[in-house]
């Protein structure tokens, strides 16, 4: 009569040296990397939106005013451009602040569920939003002779800068846009899952 041999292969739970994993021990790493990541991240938010709140209130106005006191024909211009620009950070701020929300929702394992919807689409609508403003600068710095010191480079790489902000914007959009989807199913297929179980 032959013993049956059993290779640690087929043996569940087991490594391949024979001893076995101790999934309960990663599941706890995988907890603790996934709390880091969110408390980076979310560090990673207030710093941006501190530093948005110091360009709206100090750089840019100051920026503007010392444009002006440069090249005084610049002062029409000033108010209409530096409203933009403190909007287009507001559109990111309120964009990061939706992206707080979501990671809240993923530390309560709650990220599937229709109010993870809610915060994804604020981040769409103020992505657009600051896409249309970037359009509107865009056309405005198109259209409109703008007097410049220097042979109008100034204005040449604002309309680069302007354009390029179209692209990222309408890219990122897009894809939001698609990540929403994937959400969307994601959702469909865990409430498929829980009322299976």
């Amino acid at each position: 009569m032959t013993e049956a041999t059993t290779s640690p292969r087929s043996t569940p739970g087991a490594d391949r040296r024979g001893g076995s994993i101790d999934f309960r021990s990663k599941s706890i790493d995988n907890r603790y990397m996934h709390r880091l990541f969110i408390t980076a991240l979310r560090a990673g938010i207030v710093a941006v939106i501190l530093l948005g709140l110091f360009g709206q209130i100090v750089v840019i106005p100051t920026t503007a005013a010392d444009e002006v006191d440069h090249f005084p024909p610049y002062a029409p211009f000033a108010a209409p451009y530096v409203t933009v620009a403190i909007a287009g950070i507001a559109c990111v701020q309120v964009a990061l602040a939706a992206v707080w929300m979501l990671l809240t929702m993923v530390e309560r394992d709650a990220i599937f569920t229709p109010r993870a919807f809610r915060w994804v689409d604020t981040i769409i609508g103020s992505s657009i939003v600051a896409t249309l403003l970037a359009i509107g600068i865009t056309g405005h710095l198109t259209l409109t002779d703008i007097p410049s010191p220097d042979d109008g480079m100034e204005v040449i790489g604002a309309l680069a800068a302007a354009t390029a902000g179209v692209g990222i914007g309408a890219s990122f959009v897009m894809l939001i846009v698609i990540m929403r989807s994937l959400l969307h199913k994601a959702t469909e297929l865990q409430t498929e899952i829980a009322e299976v179980v």
